[in-house]
């Protein structure tokens, strides 16, 4: 009398398991340097939002208006926004995730770092007051 077979042998399940730890040995890696690339296209975006934001901000300083963003007046340092909270940050609808740092000293800048970046890395967008022209604006993510 044959009893049919049910569920799997030792042996499948142990060959089963070893194939998903060297599937997972390999994977691993990989979602792990998602992070990182995660906060560079962050980073790199933020950057594209604040070149735009002053664009729109010099833009309106030509045609002769007042600049007034998202119920904002924008401070302006020559045709662009200077490099403070009622400047360039003023100017951006949203900043959550990043965290401004305002340079007080000739020439006046803002650097927006990144938040949850490891300790010591660099993951930054820097805007920096140029007289007489447009703004500087620097993005580092040598170490996000």
């Amino acid at each position: 009398m044959d009893k049919a077979q049910k569920g799997f042998t030792l042996i499948e399940l142990v060959v089963v398991i070893t194939i998903l730890g060297i599937l997972a040995a390999f994977a691993f890696p990989r979602f792990a340097a998602l992070e990182v690339q995660a906060r560079i296209a962050a980073t790199e975006a933020f950057a594209g939002s604040i070149r735009a934001g002053s664009t729109l901000a010099h833009s309106m300083d030509l045609v002769g208006v007042t600049v007034v963003m998202e119920g904002n007046t924008i401070t302006m340092a020559g045709a662009y926004p200077e490099a403070s909270a009622t400047g360039i940050t003023a100017t951006l609808q949203e900043i959550t995730g990043f965290t401004p740092t305002y340079v007080a000293v000739v020439p006046f800048s803002v650097v927006y770092e990144i938040d949850g970046a490891p300790a010591g890395n660099t993951c930054d967008v820097t805007y920096q007051d140029v007289v007489g022209g447009a703004p500087l604006i620097t993005l580092d993510v040598g170490t996000c």
